[in-house]
């Protein structure tokens, strides 16, 4: 029978939540690496059992777990097993950890600097990885997203990495300045119809695509509009907060921007705003439906400084035409007195013939539709403030 695992990264550790095809009951395992936050957890579309996690402390700094066998045990990559992750001192160990920019003249001009907010030049500094995005086709090839703004890559299962230059190498990349979260790198996206295609988010620079496997860059966001910003249809400096694609429509993709949810049907060409009825229209995480490329889904909160739903009640929001016309989903979801955000990448779909939908809250709460949003169940409740969710379908 095939079975659910669901992914959720939080403030205080990682957790693993089990069911079968009908999601109606749950197992929860965790809190793994108890006390640390866990920015993401993401497993293998090619290996059920092969997990990643970024594993973050303001204390000791960052680690790289990975699981070959579906989340029951961990290792530090580069670390031998029973051996402790962290030195005398509590820093940690092994090449997992050691994700150093790269300033060679080889990819163009070094870069040592980017803006900070008030314009001013700062040294870029590696503080922790956002998002780990597994290869399609590969399990041991993982790509991370990190803050201050790079793409990392791994080809041996997450023991060494090695940043992919061209993007920094990119002419505006002394411009870029951070969002109110920091300078992260929060989105990457793998075309499945075109290895040589890559798209990637970052707050608050833009969008970027490459057509050449990670080795060139360009910013893809025209038609993006930012008050926000000294001038609003600037190049770079638009504050994206996620990108979603259908797998089987991969020219068509969906942006939840600072303010707007954004259209493009031209790999980022261009963009249109789609955020038609919306009761508001920030938020951070967007989603597409597993079969109908036409469906996504939006959690609208109230405002970049009101970080809890419009009049406190909890509400998915789903378009079937791609946008502009806008359905409220509320059934089983606190319609009173809630005043929790639910982040970035806090929302996923998982790939049953009745698509599920599955969302965490900075409350605790992850909640599943098993019927593409009609209905909502609390699947667990009272976790630390959830920053990440992921679902895996295993047969």
């Amino acid at each position: 029978m095939t079975q659910v695992r669901v992914l959720v990264g939080t403030r205080k550790g990682a957790f693993i939540l089990h069911s079968d095809s009908t999601r109606k009951r749950w197992e929860v395992d965790g809190p793994h690496f108890a006390g640390w936050e866990v920015y993401h957890m993401k497993g293998s579309p090619v290996d059920p059992d092969r997990l990643y996690a970024s594993q973050t402390s303001d204390w000791f700094g960052q680690i790289i777990q990975r699981s070959s066998d579906g989340g029951k045990t961990w290792e530090q990559p580069g670390t031998p097993k029973g051996e402790p992750v962290t030195d005398e001192q509590g820093m940690p160990k092994g090449e997992s950890n050691k994700f150093v920019y790269d300033t060679s003249e080889e990819t163009g001009k070094p870069l040592t600097t980017h803006q900070w907010y008030d314009g001013s030049a700062h040294p870029w500094e590696f503080k922790r990885v956002w998002h780990l995005e597994p290869a399609l086709d590969d399990p041991d090839t993982v790509y991370a997203g990190v803050e201050d703004a790079a793409l990392f890559r791994s080809s041996d299962g997450a023991k060494t990495w090695q940043e992919m230059p061209g993007l920094r190498g990119h002419g505006s990349g002394k411009d870029w300045a951070p969002g109110a979260g920091g300078m992260c790198l929060h989105t990457i996206l793998l075309d499945p119809t075109d290895k040589q295609r890559i798209y990637v988010a970052i707050s608050a620079a833009g969008a970027f695509r490459s057509d050449d496997a990670g080795e060139t860059w360009r910013p893809i966001n025209n038609g993006l509009v930012s008050d926000y910003i000294p001038d609003p249809t600037a190049e770079i400096g638009h504050c994206v907060h996620r990108i979603d694609m259908h797998p089987a429509n991969p020219n068509v993709l969906y942006m939840q921007k600072h303010w707007d949810v954004m259209r493009s049907e031209n790999g980022g060409e261009s963009w249109t705003e789609v955020s038609g009825d919306l009761p508001s229209d920030f938020g951070f995480p967007i989603a597409v439906h597993a079969h109908e490329p036409e469906t996504i889904y939006v959690i609208p909160i109230t405002s970049d400084s009101l970080h809890y739903p419009p009049e406190g009640k909890l509400r998915v929001y789903r378009s079937r035409g791609g946008g502009n016309d806008w359905e409220a989903l509320s059934k089983g979801l606190p319609q009173k007195d809630c005043y929790v955000n639910v982040l970035r990448d806090a929302m996923c779909v998982d790939s049953l013939e009745s698509c599920g939908i599955y969302f965490g809250t900075t409350g605790g709460q992850v909640y599943c539709s098993a019927d593409s949003g009609d209905n909502w169940q609390a699947i667990v409740r009272d976790l630390p403030p959830v920053l990440s969710v992921e679902v895996q379908t295993i047969d």
